[in-house]
């Protein structure tokens, strides 16, 4: 009939991209990242529609992370429906997922490193994800299982670098529903339902609980929840940065820095102890190991002192403290080594 417009799930979607959009300069080339599952298809489905009126370039990359039998055939319907959709380029990449961190990480990293290289062949602006207000909730309550902090409650950010995620505020029904009023098939993948995987837990079994024994909306609490800690968290990191700044002192020859014990008894907690984690990454810390225990041990040479001995920390980083300086600086054990090497030379 004329005049009657999309479906109302569709007219959200590509109005969630319509919006991204307008942070990319026309004629830029836009990715979106495409696994065929239902939040995606409609992404992709979507930025096709958009693009092509609001004169961006779209193309699409989808990653095979060979992790499924047939999963190069999947790969590769998904390049052909891409296409079907007007997407140019697009692209299959296979990776290799490795064992870091444990299958789901792994597989995130292998993943993140495809589209980073793909963003860079192709020189894209932007990579559209398909994460969804259902993903932001479960990425809330996996944080909260981990004991994090107030960034790791955060979530997931609406843009990130070159990444954007223009789903973020709507839910996965509403995404599906969209999907397939575009007449798309999606791909459910298995790995989604999986109990071996702790997001596919919170999916299937302890958010339906909440829902039922707390009331309805409790994604969308969760996703609210992660916006303001996302602020919060914001804020005290550019704290933290002017206050890093103003305790720092010249880092001597042997590689050790120190920072004004004055200047960091003075600070809140919660900045404080960012500063702290960014001077032991700046030390040579891995941040990937460098947990809370570590940070608090550091924070005691501040705050607790007593006389009391360095702190080892990760990546064979020692913290002490001597003349209200706090210091940073290989440990003994990185010492010998370098030592031992040098003598060998």
């Amino acid at each position: 009939m004329e005049g009657v417009g999309p479906d109302p799930a569709v007219a959200a979607v590509r109005l969630a991209v319509r919006r991204t959009l307008r942070e990319v300069e026309p004629g830029d080339l836009v990715l979106v990242a495409c696994s065929g599952g239902a939040d995606s298809l409609a992404l992709a489905g979507a930025l096709a529609f958009e693009a092509a009126r609001s004169g961006h370039r779209a193309g699409g990359i989808t990653v095979d992370h060979g992790l499924q039998e047939g999963s190069a055939e999947r790969a590769a319907d998904v390049v052909r429906t891409m296409a079907g959709l007007g997407l140019e380029p697009v692209e299959a990449v296979r990776v290799v997922v490795g064992e870091s961190g444990g299958p789901e990480a792994a597989a995130r990293e292998a993943r993140y490193v495809a589209l980073a290289d793909a963003a860079a062949r192709y020189r894209a602006t932007a990579v559209l994800l398909g994460h969804t207000l259902d993903d932001q909730a479960e990425t809330v309550l996996l944080g909260l299982a981990r004991g994090s902090g107030a960034r790791s409650l955060a979530g997931m950010a609406t843009a990130a670098g070159r990444y954007r995620r223009p789903l973020l505020d709507l839910d996965r029904d509403l995404i599906r529903r969209a999907c397939l009023a575009m007449g798309l098939a999606p791909w459910d993948d298995p790995h989604n339902a999986d109990p071996a995987f702790a997001r596919a837990r919170i999916r299937r079994d302890v958010l339906p609980v909440l829902e039922k024994e707390l009331g309805p909306g409790m994604a969308a609490a969760l996703a609210r929840t992660a916006r303001m800690l996302r602020d919060d968290a914001d804020a005290l990191d550019a704290w933290a940065e002017r206050a890093l700044r103003e305790a720092a002192t010249p880092t001597d020859p042997h590689g050790v820095s120190a920072l004004r014990v004055d200047v960091l008894s003075g600070l809140p907690r919660a900045v404080r102890t960012r500063v702290l984690r960014r001077a032991a990454i700046a030390a040579g810390s891995p941040p990937g190991t460098l947990a809370a225990v570590h940070v608090d041990a550091v924070d005691a040479l501040v705050t607790a002192w007593r006389g009391q001995s360095h702190v080892d920390l990760p990546g064979h980083v020692r913290a002490w403290r001597r003349y209200e300086k706090l210091l940073f600086g290989p440990s003994e054990t990185s010492q010998a080594s370098r030592t031992d090497r040098a003598g060998r030379e």
